[in-house]
């Protein structure tokens, strides 16, 4: 009932989350989520959903972020899609308890590992993909046995009000919430008792996140990102390496935590590397991405701000045009960056690729050890050895070496971070490991209880026993 005060809405929903919590905590109690029949059948309502939403689904990233619907139904729609598919081709044989040995002194027995759910997950989408990220997570939570409740972002606010209707139209209303909001919505979820919390977003959030978390002793998983390195040695194919680099990075604007933050570049090509990159900048976008119906725009204000502050007294060599009215932001490369400037310091998430020259390709691995873990890391080379070398030499939660985040389109890969850039990983069966509870299982005979374990002990027993343990 409207009652005139503008809070009231938000006010009422706030006053519902801890009843509604409760209330999908009480349905998975009652076991009937756990049901394979019942996982199959959310998993492919979720799959009519796309289907038969597709265009509003559109429309909404289209009204968020400026998406295309390529772009948008290659990185959103049908990558939650495939991971449906996915998911029901092995999802019985991922139930399944799985053998394992047992040692001789447990003779007679066998011994096993029992997927079981975990209960009652918080889903906290992000902007940027705010299908994806609160889909893909949601298919590994009902894969594994889960009820969820969905908070997605609130600055993708089309897709958060769409999401709010659609959820409750294809899944079960008694499993499934979605609560939409701000702040002060997402602290009373976090005051709540769930059974895993799984957030996608900034570092800052991510740590009120895990504090919380702690106050129930609840797991997480945490998706953030960071500055992932994009390196180029003297041995790469440039004009191959500068397409990729180009479609990896202004996908979405640049508003991907797997995209390239900055490229290391041997300077003997990187006169050549930079010609390159501007040539496909415009080959795929046009001599004004502006006027591009395949370049996104940036979220809100804010954002684009603060990407307009990171170009304050720095070297641009190409770009750098924006009109704030309407989130264009162009395509911008930044060569040789002060490393103390605010833009070596924080992830971009935005249009602006900084170029740093490297007298030796040598110096990438130290220039990335020196900084917090990245989400990603890319190296683009023909040199097998320096591949081999930083695959070995660095670490990040993610690596693709001679492409862009190709590694995101393989369900048997795991994705995650590590360190700064978060922890756990999903994705396929991955996925639905994180959000189970892999039980512990041995079950023994009464026959041939053999007394050597029980007391009174003696020297032969022990003997005995170090001879079977």
């Amino acid at each position: 009932m409207n009652t005139g005060n503008p809070d009231a809405t938000a006010t009422e929903q706030i006053s519902d989350i801890e009843d509604k919590v409760t209330a999908i905590r009480e349905v998975f109690a009652s076991g009937y989520s756990k049901e394979y029949a019942w996982r199959v059948e959310q998993l492919k309502q979720l799959e009519l959903l796309i289907h038969e939403k597709q265009n509003l689904l559109l429309e909404a990233l289209a009204a968020d972020l400026g998406k295309c619907k390529t772009e948008a139904w290659i990185s959103e729609l049908g990558f939650v899609l495939s991971d449906i598919k996915h998911t029901l081709k092995h999802l019985k044989k991922w139930m399944k308890p799985r053998k394992t040995s047992t040692p001789v002194g447990a003779q007679p027995g066998k011994s096993y590992v029992l997927p079981e759910p975990l209960g009652t997950v918080l889903i906290i989408g992000a902007w940027n993909y705010p299908f994806q990220l609160v889909l893909a997570p949601l298919v590994a939570a009902i894969a594994a046995g889960n009820c969820a409740v969905l908070k997605p972002s609130e600055l993708a606010s089309q897709m958060s009000k769409l999401l709010a209707e659609l959820i409750p139209e294809y899944l079960d209303t008694n499993a499934f919430a979605v609560v939409e909001g701000a702040v002060d919505e997402t602290t009373e979820l976090l005051a709540q008792r769930f059974d895993h919390i799984f957030y996608t977003g900034g570092e800052a959030v991510g740590r009120i996140v895990m504090s919380a978390a702690a106050k129930h002793l609840t797991p997480v998983t945490l998706e953030l990102g960071g500055k992932s390195p994009c390196i180029v040695d003297n041995t790469a194919n440039i004009d191959v390496t500068a397409a990729r680099i180009v479609w990896s990075k202004w996908m979405n604007a640049g508003q991907t935590c797997v995209a390239p933050d900055y490229i290391l570049v041997d300077k003997s090509v990187a006169d050549q590397l930079l010609v390159a990159i501007e040539k496909k900048i415009q080959a795929f976008y046009g001599e004004s991405a502006e006027t591009s119906e395949d370049y996104g725009k940036i979220i809100n204000q804010r954002h684009f701000q603060r990407l307009g502050s990171y170009l304050e007294n720095q070297n641009v060599v190409f770009g750098g045009g924006q009109n704030v009215q309407t989130g264009y932001f162009e395509p911008t490369l930044v060569l040789n960056p002060s490393l103390d400037s605010e833009l070596m310091q924080q992830e971009i998430f935005g249009p602006i690729l900084p170029i740093i020259t490297l007298d030796s390709i040598n110096q990438a691995i130290p220039f990335v050890n020196q900084r917090s873990k990245p989400l990603a890391l890319y190296v683009y080379t023909n040199n097998d050895d320096y591949a081999q070398k930083v695959l070995h030499q660095t670490s990040a939660g993610n690596v693709c070496v001679n492409d862009g985040f190709m590694f995101m389109t393989n369900p048997n890969l795991p994705f995650g971070g590590v360190g700064n850039s978060g922890m756990g990983s999903y994705h396929g069966r991955s996925g639905f490991d994180r959000l189970s509870h892999l039980k512990t299982v041995m079950e023994r005979s009464f026959k041939f209880d053999v007394s050597l374990r029980y007391p009174p002990f003696s020297k032969l027993k022990l003997s005995m026993l170090k001879r079977i343990l």
